[in-house]
């Protein structure tokens, strides 16, 4: 038995209004977060007459 079946009902309803203000768990990553990740906006470099150039 869940302790939210015993409680009145106005605890009833001021938890599920605690439950609803949840934020989302910070763990989601967002496409532009995996891209950073992954290197898409990284500096290329190519060599030009020996030195080390940025593209």
């Amino acid at each position: 038995m869940k302790i939210a079946e015993c409680l009145p009902k106005e605890q009833k309803q001021h938890l599920n209004r605690l439950r609803s203000r949840r934020e989302k768990p910070p763990n989601e990553m967002t496409r532009k977060d995996w891209e950073e990740i992954m290197g898409k906006n990284r500096d290329t470099y190519k060599r030009v007459r020996g030195a080390v150039r940025r593209k």
